[in-house]
């Protein structure tokens, strides 16, 4: 039962003469409003006592509306965003339909204004970093229209300036159906106690749970705590703020539930008639057609993955993505043939930039086994320290630069590829085919949400040259980005391309099975078998270098 139903059951245990009294009173505190919410999950979502909010699911359950409304009602200084500049103009239509002659609306800047100083604006934040154009003004009201379409690097980041004067009520309010893309998967985070089935602690729709976001290595993760108050975290002082999440269906709106509407829905082709008609959150994200890694061979990678690798299998690769100090991190993934390692991150704050070569070369030899080949990406200029400090103490290096051409080709020999970084992604795409013969061999830590976004948000294309890979970045020449994965995540893939470049360089078990074949185990890593099975052959591996 929500707040409102509850409420109108009691009323409907008054005398007459009472109910209506209670009713007159609600028509004269609501006549000078210019938004009303609808009964029911609008209504308590309008209550609300949450900082955070997340309403809505299905399409039509009256998001624009309650995100317009309060702004217009209770808001002193408000602004609502959509993902584009160029789709608030459904809001601008729908909130001059509420707000009448009662304020000056500036279609230039895209914002109500009233006699009184109060004001609530329309924005785009198209670009990771767009969010810069609106800080530095405070504001005690923010909402983002078709929150799933957002980075969580956005939201996080311009949040920081909801203020208000002492007493006044801050808030946001985030509208959305499920997220079409990984783009949104910050929204199952942010909201697990109500969206992630495999959160031990589920949540009812409208109950209040408080949260501390911590940023760790340019990650925020949501640390859930018992209530309101102060907590510290790794030496730093973090105040709760109350989330929750109110579903909203096609049923709860009068005004949009109509059969033709709800044709509408019906007619569209899954998995976008599940996600609008239905809300179903947790299972929305479909892939692009031309993904290059399907995120479903990426699952399946994940749940082959056991705690031990393979046994006689040695440490083969090391995929070595460097950092250049602040926010940025060096992730190491050291590879057994198939089996992944839980991948290693120190943040770029801890490497010392004077001796970021030294340190950095430190740590791959401190986390290598079984003489694994060292692969260091030389695309952002901070592995060539690295690589020439390993090479200078005799460690197998190999420098692995993305744009360079490759001559490798498809499984099928048909296809060649643009450069190194696409033969990369594309031949990793080929190991987690499950169609293959024999299945994949390829076994990825799970609960990595940042490796499973890296992977599965690049596209490709044919071209005359062949297979091209959508870029890491593409920077505009002010250097802001403007293009490519990053542009879409709102953070660099440093986790998948570590993956990705251990796996295309080093042994295995195609090249090198015979090799591993006269090794045992000991508790010093693996050896020569003292009593080798003589196969009366060459290994594979020294026939290959014959």
């Amino acid at each position: 039962m929500n707040v409102l139903d509850e409420l109108l059951s009691r009323v409907g245990n008054l005398p007459a003469a009472d109910q209506a009294a209670l009713y007159k009173e609600a028509q004269a505190m609501t006549v000078g409003m210019k938004f009303v919410p609808n009964a029911g999950p609008q209504t308590d979502a309008y209550l609300s006592l949450a900082d955070v909010l997340l309403y809505g699911g299905q399409a039509g359950g009256g998001k624009t509306y309650l995100e317009l409304g309060w702004g217009i009602n209770e808001a002193d200084s408000g602004i609502i965003f959509r993902r584009g500049r160029n789709q608030t103009d459904g809001l601008e239509k729908e909130g001059k339909g509420l707000i009448g002659a009662g304020a000056r609306f500036n279609g230039t800047d895209l914002e109500w204004t009233w006699p009184n100083g109060k004001s609530l604006k329309l924005a785009g934040m198209q670009m990771p970093d767009d969010w810069q154009d609106h800080a530095g003004r405070e504001r005690d009201y923010m909402a983002f229209d078709e929150g799933g379409e957002f980075l969580e690097q956005q939201v996080a980041s311009i949040i920081a300036w909801l203020r208000a004067a002492p007493g006044k009520r801050t808030r946001v309010v985030i509208g959305s159906n499920p997220p079409r893309s990984a783009d949104g998967f910050w929204l199952i985070k942010w909201f697990a106690p109500w969206l992630d089935d495999k959160f031990l602690n589920p949540a009812t729709p409208g109950e209040l749970r408080w949260a501390l976001r911590v940023s760790r290595n340019d990650e925020i993760e949501m640390v859930w705590v018992d209530g309101p108050g102060v907590y510290e975290v790794e030496g730093e002082n973090y105040t709760a703020q109350s989330y929750t999440f109110i579903p909203a269906s096609l049923e709860d709106n009068p005004h949009r539930n109509t059969p033709e509407y709800r044709a509408k829905l019906q007619s569209l082709p899954e998995p976008l008639r599940s996600q609008l008609l239905y809300g179903k959150f947790a299972t929305s994200l479909k892939d692009l057609v031309n993904q290059c890694i399907p995120s479903e061979w990426v699952r399946q990678a994940q749940l082959r993955w056991t705690d031990k690798p393979p046994r006689n299998v040695p440490m083969c690769t090391i995929g070595t993505d460097c950092a250049g100090g602040g926010e940025d991190q060096m992730v190491l993934s050291p590879r057994h043939d198939g089996w992944f390692a839980p991948l290693v991150k120190v943040p770029g704050s801890e490497i010392p930039m004077e001796r970021a070569g030294s340190y950095a070369g430190g740590v791959v030899v401190s986390h290598r086994r079984d003489r694994a080949t060292v692969v260091i990406d030389m695309g952002g200029g901070y592995g060539g320290p690295v690589y020439e400090h390993l090479k200078a103490n005799d460690v197998e290096v190999i420098a692995f630069k993305g744009s360079e051409t490759s001559h490798r080709r498809s499984r099928d020999g048909k296809l060649r590829f643009v450069n190194k970084r696409s033969a990369a992604y594309w031949l990793f795409r080929e190991a987690l085919d499950p169609g293959q013969p024999g299945g994949s061999p390829i076994a990825l830590p799970p609960g990595d949400r940042r490796l499973f976004a890296g992977l599965t948000a690049p596209t490709f294309e044919i071209t005359p040259q062949g297979i091209k890979v959508e870029p890491k970045v593409v920077r505009d020449q002010k250097g802001k980005v403007k293009a490519g994965v990053m542009a879409k995540l709102g953070f660099s893939p440093d986790e998948a391309d570590a993956v990705v470049m251990s796996w295309f360089e080093g042994p295995r078990e195609l090249t090198h099975a015979m090799d591993w074949m006269d090794l045992k185990q000991t508790k010093h890593g693996l050896q020569k078998a003292p009593q080798a099975i003589a196969s009366g052959r060459q290994p594979l591996s020294a026939r290959r270098r014959a």
